[in-house]
């Protein structure tokens, strides 16, 4: 991400715009995901940022990723159960009885209100 972002500020720089330190440290913030919102949070009540350095933000943000990998390593994988369903096609008097039971159902609900 650094990469591929030090590459907009360089052609930006190129075309005569020039970023703050604090206009690229809030850039980076705003794009990160929403995963990410509870140390974006940290770090925005925690430190200055019109004076927090571009590389002490990637540093901080560097290592908050591998604990966020190392954690999700870490997790017990959840067991899932999937359910086969099965091809068997009803019959038209199967079909036929159902409607009828739930037109029956119908009327027995009406008939309460």
């Amino acid at each position: 991400m650094y990469a591929r972002f030090n590459d907009i500020i360089n052609a930006l720089k190129g075309l005569g715009k020039v970023c703050t330190n604090h206009e690229l440290v809030s850039k980076i913030l705003r794009c990160l995901p929403k995963s990410w919102e509870p140390k974006v949070i940290a770090m925005e009540e925690a430190k200055d940022l019109s004076t927090l350095p571009l590389e002490d933000l990637l540093g901080s943000l560097m290592t908050h990723e591998l604990r966020m990998s190392d954690q999700a390593k870490n997790e017990p994988k959840k067991k899932t159960i999937a359910l086969k369903a099965s091809k068997d096609e009803e019959s038209d008097e199967d079909k036929d009885e159902m409607a009828l039971l739930t037109k029956r159902i119908r009327i027995i609900l009406l008939d309460k209100k």
